[in-house]
């Protein structure tokens, strides 16, 4: 069974997801993410990955995330009988809770990590997946 994917809808939601990313981690929540992580600017200069490198890979997780995210909103959208947006945010709040909030948490029990960060990280896949979802449920399908 062939699963009709609009590549255009999965590039521009893994748009999105960068851009929420830039945002998230940068100006809104960068200085205290830097401060939970336990990192300075400094730190992450001295980081494995230049910048570049690191955007690059995150293009590419970001890419997959909503190649994948597409393929699961046709089957949940049809399983579940429903279209539209509401699909596409029904779908990402599910991925999100059973597998983003689920695997994440992990920080907290066994990294010894502040449930703030927790928080912070998880908002933001949350935020990342609805705005996929969003993006990707309101663009028509390729038969």
């Amino acid at each position: 069974m062939e699963v009709p994917v609009n590549y255009v809808a999965v590039v521009v939601a893994a748009v999105s997801a960068m851009v929420i990313g830039f945002l998230w981690y940068g100006p809104l929540f960068g200085k205290e993410w830097r401060r939970l992580m336990g990192i300075s600017l400094d730190d992450m200069k001295s980081m494995s990955l230049s910048p570049m490198q690191a955007m690059g890979l995150g293009t590419v997780v970001a890419l997959v995330m909503a190649y994948v995210f597409a393929h699961v909103f046709v089957f949940s959208s049809t399983y579940m009988q429903v279209s539209g947006y509401m699909a596409g945010l029904s779908t990402a709040f599910w991925l999100w809770l059973g597998f983003v909030m689920t695997t994440q948490i992990g920080i907290v029990l066994w990294e010894g990590k502040p449930w703030k960060l927790f928080f912070l990280n998880t908002a933001y896949s949350l935020v990342s997946l609805a705005v996929m979802g969003v993006i990707i449920a309101s663009w028509p399908p390729v038969a």
